[in-house]
């Protein structure tokens, strides 16, 4: 079980030849209050410059559409008397439909009455529209996401992306702009998707978390606030750590501290994950039939 918050803080005291304290969240001890902060900044650094596997996650959701009508009216931003506005949400829905021009917004809601980023094209009166989700928040704990990660997990196809924004742009505005593959981009903080799905689709990917804290309830933190907090990663990475910037903020020699941190971050960052075995002479597998399994009986059965 990793250290608390409160034994870390006595272990960097003890080694350093400090008062070892005996709370840290709200002491007033100058010491106290500036190694906390060098201990946040040492856990900071360290979720930037490697991908620990702790702070590995997967994040999963379902797209959201909503099937309706309304009545269109040719000029006008607002699409009256829409049957079903159950769960849209303004500048993060769009919608598809007759009149409806392309790339087109939801930017309010109010009763029955739907208010659009662009006028309408056309007369429709009672028409099919179909309200999709295409911005989705990022988790509270995002960092960065991991590269070739992003699955349609109904359709069990690859997401394509991320698009650049000229890319983006030509998708959302050119005439040939759809097609059965999700194309998505992290833009404004938010993952989008193109095109606007009609259905519920369950996609997925993984991402790099800041979250290198744990509260005493288990919740995810990006800090050390209370004595009870706890780390997922390594503990001595985190002592080693402060204490060479400790010394190097006071204006002391830190050769052997930072040799000793060194030493210790190579070894935590080997093992943290595994790796697989490299061939000299590597040779592709025989994913079709071969000798190795082909029947020894009953050809042409």
């Amino acid at each position: 079980m990793s250290s608390t918050m409160l034994q870390l803080m006595q272990d960097v005291s003890n080694e350093l030849g400090l008062v070892a304290p005996t709370y840290v969240a709200g002491n007033t001890n100058q010491d106290v209050i500036q190694l906390l902060a060098l201990m946040n900044r040492q856990g900071y650094n360290l979720t930037k410059e490697y991908n620990w596997r702790a702070l590995e996650k997967e994040y999963r959701f379902y797209t959201q559409s909503v099937s309706t009508t309304g009545d269109v009216v040719n000029g006008s931003y607002d699409i009256l008397n829409v049957a079903d506005t159950t769960g849209i949400v303004a500048n993060k829905w769009m919608v598809t439909g007759t009149g409806i021009p392309q790339d087109c917004y939801v930017v309010a809601i109010v009763g029955s009455t739907v208010t659009l980023n662009q006028p309408a094209n056309a007369d429709a009166i009672g028409t099919d529209l179909t309200f999709g989700q295409t911005k989705y928040d990022l988790p509270p704990d995002y960092e960065v996401i991991t590269d070739r990660t992003q699955w349609d997990k109904t359709k069990h196809w690859e997401m394509l992306g991320p698009e650049d924004a000229q890319q983006w742009q030509w998708l959302k505005s050119g005439y040939i702009s759809t097609g059965p593959r999700i194309r998505w981009r992290i833009l404004d903080n938010q993952f989008q998707v193109w095109p606007p799905m009609n259905t519920n689709e369950y996609l997925g990917w993984e991402y790099k978390s800041k979250g290198w804290v744990r509260g005493y309830d288990g919740a995810v933190k990006t800090s050390f606030t209370a004595d009870s907090d706890t780390t997922v990663l390594d503990d001595r990475v985190i002592v080693l750590g402060t204490k060479m910037r400790y010394w190097a903020i006071k204006g002391f020699d830190t050769t052997a501290l930072m040799q000793d941190y060194q030493r210790y971050l190579s070894v935590a960052k080997a093992s943290d994950k595994g790796a697989p075995n490299l061939s000299f002479a590597p040779y592709p597998s025989k994913v079709l039939i071969g000798y190795a399994n082909i029947p020894d009986t009953g050809y042409g059965s």
